[in-house]
C-alpha cells in the first residue's frame, strides 16, 4: 500500500526526480516523459467518465485507470532493476481484457463507411480526445523502448487501448449511427 503523508518533498526542485528503484534522473528523461504521458491520459479518461458515458463504460474506464497506474509503475522501475523486491509489470492478461471488450463492443456497432471525425456526443468527444492522447503516449513509450529495454506489454496495452477508446466513442454515438463521418474534400468545396 502507498502512504502519502507529504505531497511536496522539494527533492525535484533542481529538475531531477527518483525512479522506483531510487535512481535519480532528469525530469526530461524519456522514461519520465513516458509515464507522465500515461498520467495525462488517465486524467483525460477521468474527464470521459465525467461526461456521462454510461455505467458499464464508466466501470470499464475505471478499470483502465487502475491499469494505467500499473503501466506507470512498470515504467517507473527500469527492466534492469537492481533494487530488492519484484516490480509491478503490465501483463498479457490486461491486454487480453481490452481485446475482449473491443470485440464485444464492435459486434454492436453499425458498420463503418468512412473515417470517423472526432465528435458527436460530449461523451464520444471526450473519448476521442483520450484516444488521441493515448496514441501520443504510445509514441513516447516507443521512443523510450528504442533506447532502453521496457516491458513490451506496456506499448501493446496502449495500442489496444486507443482502439478500445475509438469503439467506445462510437458506442457513445448511438452505436455509431450518430458518428460524424469524414467527407474527403467535402468541407473545402462547401467553404467556397
Amino acid at each position: 500500500m502507498v502512504y502519502l503523508n507529504r505531497i511536496y518533498t522539494k527533492s525535484g526542485d533542481a529538475g531531477q526526480t527518483s525512479l522506483g528503484n531510487d535512481t535519480r534522473v532528469a525530469k526530461t528523461d524519456r522514461r519520465i516523459i513516458a509515464y507522465g504521458g500515461i498520467d495525462e491520459l488517465n486524467s483525460f479518461i477521468g474527464l470521459a467518465i465525467a461526461a456521462d458515458v454510461g455505467e458499464k463504460t464508466a466501470n470499464r474506464l475505471r478499470h483502465i485507470q487502475n491499469d494505467l497506474f500499473d503501466l506507470g509503475a512498470d515504467l517507473c522501475v527500469p527492466e534492469s532493476n537492481n533494487s530488492s523486491g519484484t516490480p509491478l509489470r503490465a501483463t498479457a492478461e490486461q491486454v487480453e481484457t481490452l481485446e475482449r471488450w473491443i470485440d464485444e463492443i464492435t459486434e454492436s456497432l453499425s458498420p463503418l463507411s468512412s473515417f470517423v471525425l472526432p465528435g458527436g456526443s460530449p461523451a464520444a468527444a471526450h473519448l476521442h480526445v483520450a484516444r488521441a492522447v493515448c496514441r501520443s503516449v504510445e509514441i513516447g513509450v516507443l521512443e523510450l523502448a528504442a533506447r532502453e529495454p521496457i516491458n513490451p506489454h506496456v506499448a501493446v496495452y496502449l495500442n489496444r487501448l486507443s482502439d478500445l477508446l475509438f469503439v467506445l466513442a462510437r458506442q457513445c454515438n448511438d452505436g455509431g449511427r450518430a458518428d460524424v463521418l469524414w467527407v474527403p474534400g467535402g468541407d473545402a468545396r462547401a467553404a467556397k
